[in-house]
């Protein structure tokens, strides 16, 4: 599902993410990749062998020939008023005291989405409201709050597949470009375990990042989005089955480290996931439960991260379609629109997501923001 711009801006501001800036001048030449071992080679063919089994029993079959899906839901962010009159006690040495009466935002979304790039977006909330449509290379973004749209909207992937089935295992494929044929992240075998009375084997990936600077409160939305392409991962794999029983993920740099245990139904299908969640500035519990219709598709989804004062949410109901026309989807913008230019649209939306997000942090939230320039 193709997520409208606002949305991945929000969630990423969430989830800090990886690479540190380039170095302005020469490049340094590149280090000569390790040459491979046994032992290394062992882990990243486990590793194609779990996300193989991850397309066939997360995804797979049931999901042939389906083109389209619609999706509708909320996403929300609150804070207590405690954390942050805590926030003010502890900055003062209790010389002020707070009276916050906490801070939240919500979006709801509403939206239809192929897997060939075309979709048809409406997000509402303390956002704002936008229309985010595109079909083929055509489309717009609407901001009902300015009253103004952009024709000049980002173009499909050349190579977007047809079907959901398709479009799973190519961002499966993705993950095996990145964790298996890249030679970023060193492999090695850590030790077999028992999970759940079944024998399984850990894996371990580390491509070593940058402490955390906790001046930094602004990152590239290129950053954000890439989070996972750098830092450690640790997964522990059901040796007869390859599925994936727990995963840990830590990278310093962007300050994530997460632990989650997956847990599946009779079929093999995944039902739900336990999260630890030690990122920074939202240590807590997490969760995340999936829901089947009759045809093994998921139907639902919904998840969780919580502290004891902050909790960031989302439910989301699903209909896949094997039938549904792009045509279903037409739009146009409101008569009296004014036309704008998407550098203008961008910044004039990326203001408003900057103001709401510094909102929150000064309510007590621990992120950092989307960089204006949207680069």
């Amino acid at each position: 599902m193709r997520l409208p711009v606002l949305t991945l801006l929000l969630a990423t501001s969430l989830l800090p993410a990886q690479a540190p800036a380039k170095a302005k001048g020469k490049t340094a030449p590149k280090a000569a990749a390790p040459k491979p071992t046994p032992e290394s080679e062992a882990a990243r063919r486990t590793l194609r062998e779990t996300l193989d089994a991850v397309d066939a029993g997360w995804f797979g079959q049931p999901y042939q020939g389906v083109t389209s899906v619609q999706m509708q839901g909320t996403l929300g962010i609150a804070l207590s008023g405690a954390a942050v009159n805590q926030k003010v006690d502890t900055l003062s040495q209790g010389q002020a005291k707070g009276n916050s009466q906490g801070g939240q935002a919500n979006l709801r979304v509403k939206g239809t989405y192929f897997a060939n790039g075309d979709f048809k977006t409406d997000l509402a909330g303390d956002f704002g409201t936008i229309l985010y449509t595109r079909r083929g290379t055509r489309g717009f973004i609407y901001s009902k709050e300015q009253n103004a749209y952009t024709t000049r909207v980002d173009l499909p992937p050349s190579d977007a597949p047809l079907t959901y089935m398709a479009w799973f295992r190519q961002t499966l494929n993705d993950i095996k470009a990145v964790y298996v044929d890249s030679p970023v992240f060193q492999a090695s075998l850590g030790p077999e375990e028992s999970v759940g009375g079944k024998a399984a084997q850990r894996l371990v990936f580390n491509a070593p990042t940058q402490g955390w600077d906790a001046k930094k409160r602004e990152q590239s939305l290129a950053q954000s989005l890439g989070f996972w392409k750098r830092g450690k991962l640790e997964v522990t794999v059901d040796k007869a089955s390859k599925q994936p029983q727990r995963l840990e993920f830590r990278n310093d740099e962007q300050g994530v480290h997460t632990r989650m245990e997956f847990s599946y139904g009779s079929n093999g299908r995944l039902q739900s996931v336990n999260i630890n969640n030690s990122s920074r500035g939202f240590e807590g519990p997490g969760w995340l439960r999936l829901g089947y219709g009759g045809e093994g598709l998921m139907s639902n989804v919904a998840g969780e991260l919580a502290s004891q004062d902050k909790r960031v949410s989302f439910a989301m109901d699903l209909a896949w379609s094997k039938t549904r026309t792009a045509a279903e989807i037409a739009a146009i913008p409101p008569a009296g629109a004014t036309k704008r230019g998407r550098e203008e649209m961008e910044t004039q939306l990326l203001v408003g997501l900057a103001a709401k997000i510094f909102d929150l942090q000064r309510a007590g939230l621990n992120l950092r923001s989307v960089a204006i320039s949207g680069k």
